[in-house]
């Protein structure tokens, strides 16, 4: 599998997650934001940080950076792309996945490790999970709250669209989503960070099923 980490102005877990690939067996090549030409990549990853240093809204500025052209091509050409932390808010500034993320319920940064629900495994990115599996990932956001109307979480729900949600949810997320796949099931926007928690001395692997899951679906 080939990947490419897109690095925006702002982004501080490219590196993390290159490493976490690359420690599952893909090919990792870095893209800087100004790109407008991608090689041929099977997945595409945007990474957490704070781009732009989240002025406007989290992921706003970095929604219609130059390489987000392509990559929405891309996207709607059936690439697989994943978005972590601040790549989810970015996904959902650049409409590839539904609803928006705003300030946690509790207007506190949040950063300390969650308990999450699978919530389907019927996806590229969950196959590795079982469906209700309970796992554990560190969180690291303000703007994590994500939201949608009651006619898109009862669309989500019934498209079996909800990728994770949070067993206490720590932000006051809309139907506890930690996660949200797009459209074709073939993107995903997730908050927690799978790449943190993909190697043991890292304090648990629950996240590498999530890069296992692409490596096996990818090639």
């Amino acid at each position: 599998m080939h990947a490419g980490v897109i690095t925006f102005p702002g982004s501080n877990c490219d590196r993390d997650v290159a490493v976490a690939l690359a420690a599952c067996g893909a090919a990792v090549t870095p893209i800087w934001y100004a790109e407008t030409k991608l090689p041929r990549l099977d997945l595409i990853v945007l990474p957490g940080g704070f781009t732009y240093g989240d002025y406007l809204r989290c992921g706003a500025i970095a929604a219609r950076a130059p390489v987000m052209t392509e990559i929405v091509r891309r996207a709607e050409a059936g690439v697989a792309v994943l978005g972590i932390c601040n790549g989810f808010q970015i996904l959902a500034e650049a409409g590839l996945v539904t609803g928006a993320l705003i300030n946690n319920a509790g207007l506190k940064f949040l950063c300390r490790s969650v308990d999450l629900e699978v919530a389907t495994n019927a996806s590229i990115f969950t196959a590795a999970y079982s469906r209700g599996q309970a796992i554990s990932l560190p969180i690291a956001h303000h703007d994590g709250n994500y939201v949608c109307s009651r006619d898109e979480l009862k669309r989500l729900e019934d498209d079996d669209l909800i990728a994770f949600r949070y067993a206490d949810n720590p932000n006051g997320s809309t139907g506890r989503i930690a996660g949200v796949l797009g459209a074709g099931r073939r993107v995903l926007g997730v908050m927690p960070h799978p790449e943190r928690a993909a190697e043991t001395k890292l304090g648990g692997t629950d996240g590498r099923m999530l890069f296992q899951s692409l490596i096996e679906a990818l090639g």
